[in-house]
């Protein structure tokens, strides 16, 4: 009796193990599960935030159907519950394990904004200020204390930072892609400054970013960049005034309606190459590498003037007369489909 009491009670154990593992597995199963997420999911970790309290709110938000089996998870493998602070995007499809992993690994979401060569100062602060996921604490500053913050007091900003497409996370700034493309450009312009062609005639790297910046507004034609800054060197070294119209735009300002009256070339300002000798004092727009570089490596020619052909690239000339000549032909009498930029890669080859 007792010994069929003993058996009986055994048999009861292992079932009751047996029920109790096949109950743990199904639970600690569903975690391999996709989950019934239509869309991308952004789910914040804030700083500090404990492993429990993430996968409570991976629960209330859907993302994992039990938070029980998650922590039992975390208990198995303690090396996985360590999750990073950031913003994650969680996509259709995905498992709960697939999250955790991500969020152990630190793979946060980023976003991209775009500096666009050729842009002033005035654009990038723009599109800093309207990136929809991007904190905008310099908003209200003055151009003086961004500078100041960076390091760099006293000084103006424009062409100061580099013209790219930077990633940043939600915990970033925009203050912090400040610094970034300030740092970076200074980078770019210390290592095309080091290796520049000999007897240019620049005092400073600061004043072939000067230079660069007009050759990178002067052109969107990439092969033309060297030569454009070839006309200008040749010019500066004969003391010839530069007599570029961006300059002009730029001394213009707000004034600027989207046409430049003979007026306008005549009239001083800090910025009108057109009335003062040598370079402006500082840069009029964001330049890019290739303008720097060849702003630094200047084609060899004797040419002095440049014209717009109207298809995006120029005519360049010796003499005074052969540029007159020019202006005559494309200028004076302008083509229909007329443009200061190049054509679009495929448009050009249909033409």
């Amino acid at each position: 009796m007792i010994k069929t009491t003993l058996i009986a009670l055994l048999c009861l154990a292992i079932l009751t193990i047996a029920g109790t593992g096949l109950w743990a597995w199904q639970g600690l199963q569903t975690l391999e599960k996709p989950q019934a997420v239509e869309e991308p999911v952004l789910f914040d970790v804030p700083k500090g935030t404990s492993f429990g309290s993430v996968v409570r709110r991976m629960e209330s938000r859907g993302l994992v159907p039990d938070s029980f089996w998650m922590r039992v998870h975390g208990r198995i493998f303690p090396e996985k519950a360590r999750v990073k602070a950031g913003e994650y995007e969680f996509l259709a499809g995905m498992t709960p394990l697939e999250m955790l992993a991500q969020m152990n690994r630190g793979d946060t979401k980023t976003w991209t904004i775009q500096f666009i060569e050729g842009w002033q100062f005035s654009d990038l602060r723009t599109a800093l200020t309207d990136h929809p996921r991007l904190e905008a604490v310099t908003a209200d500053w003055s151009d003086d204390r961004i500078m100041k913050e960076l390091g760099d007091p006293g000084e103006h900003p424009e062409g100061r930072f580099f013209p790219d497409t930077y990633r940043f996370e939600s915990k970033d700034t925009d203050l912090d892609l400040l610094r970034r493309a300030f740092e970076r450009m200074n980078s770019v312009l210390a290592e095309e400054w080091d290796n520049r062609s000999e007897n240019l005639p620049y005092k400073s790297a600061y004043e072939a970013l000067i230079m660069a910046s007009i050759v990178e507004k002067e052109t969107g034609a990439a092969f033309e960049r060297d030569q454009v800054a070839g006309v200008f060197v040749r010019r500066l070294r004969k003391g010839m005034r530069l007599q570029t119209d961006p300059t002009v735009i730029y001394g213009m300002g707000d004034k600027y309606d989207g046409r430049i009256g003979r007026s306008d070339l005549r009239t001083a300002t800090a910025y009108n190459t057109y009335t003062i000798n040598g370079l402006p004092p500082t840069p009029i727009a964001l330049a890019g590498r290739e303008a720097i570089h060849a702003t630094l490596h200047p084609a060899d020619g004797d040419a002095l003037y440049f014209v717009a052909k109207g298809d995006g690239t120029h005519q360049f000339s010796r003499t005074l007369e052969e540029h007159q000549k020019a202006v005559r032909a494309y200028q004076m009498k302008r083509r229909s489909d007329y443009r200061s930029s190049p054509a679009p890669a495929k448009e050009a080859q249909s033409e």
